[in-house]
């Protein structure tokens, strides 16, 4: 949209500013790293007050087209490759392929991934964690803490619950690099065969502490997913909390038609 029809549109005048800023960044006139006008500048340029201004910065940031840095300014953010998350990532062949989740869809879907493991110990289980594992609350768990990077860029962190009587006697799962395959090898190689996985997933905003761990603009939103592990028997095996970057991902699924 031109900045001259900006008038006559009945759209609210803080989301013409951002469509027309959004087109910018579209069509490259505004680059990734480059310095959104301040707003003294879109004040001049639009013919608005700066309440309106500082709107149509918000709802560019709410889409995810630029980062604000206090002190400092927007500016155009530099958008790493969508990641899909397809069901096939927990096939069986990528595991027997020594290959972990996370590695398996980043082949598919280009970039250099990397993984910051935060923390692996003893913790106790909420109320929802004990829940879904079965486990009275504030029962001991194995907690593994990770975040996950691509192109040296923050797109999620997770944190895997494990009941302590299945991982006790698992030495590899306590390490920061459990070895090929993940956890979810290591737990077939002794004994828990993986049957199905069940996801809950839900967006939400960001709080201020996932805005920090992904370098989120204030008001992101994140995609909340919380996945259980169940092994032929029923026995749920793993909680994995994860909280993702909502713009760096697809969540693509395939389920069967039949009854």
């Amino acid at each position: 949209m031109a900045t001259s029809d900006l008038a006559s549109s009945a759209k609210a005048k803080y989301l013409q500013i951002a469509d027309d800023l959004a087109a910018q960044i579209r069509s490259g006139a505004l680059a990734p790293g480059d310095a959104v006008p301040s707003e003294t500048e879109l004040m001049d340029r639009y013919k608005v007050a700066s309440g309106t201004v500082r709107k149509a910065v918000a709802e560019l940031r709410t889409r995810q087209l630029i980062e604000t840095h206090h002190g400092r300014g927007s500016f155009v953010r530099s958008r790493p490759p969508v990641q899909r998350k397809s069901s096939d990532r927990f096939r069986r062949a990528h595991r027997k392929a020594g290959k972990a989740a996370f590695l398996a869809e980043a082949e598919q879907s280009g970039g250099e991934p990397s993984v910051n493991v935060l923390f692996v110990g003893p913790a106790d289980a909420s109320e929802d964690i004990a829940d879904r594992l079965g486990v009275p609350r504030g029962a001991q768990v194995l907690a593994r803490k990770r975040r996950y990077f691509r192109d040296n860029v923050p797109t999620e962190e997770a944190t895997s619950f494990l009941p302590w009587d299945v991982v006790k006697d698992i030495p590899e799962i306590f390490a920061e690099n459990p070895g090929g395959g993940g956890i979810y090898a290591r737990l077939e190689e002794h004994g828990y065969l993986l049957a199905e996985f069940t996801e809950t997933v839900r967006a939400r905003l960001a709080s201020k502490a996932e805005i920090t761990a992904l370098a989120l603009s204030p008001g992101s939103p994140v995609i909340h997913l919380v996945r259980s592990a169940v092994t032929d028997d029923g026995r749920v095996v793993e909680v994995c909390d994860t909280v993702m970057a909502a713009d760096q991902f697809v969540l693509d699924y395939r389920f069967p038609a039949g009854d």
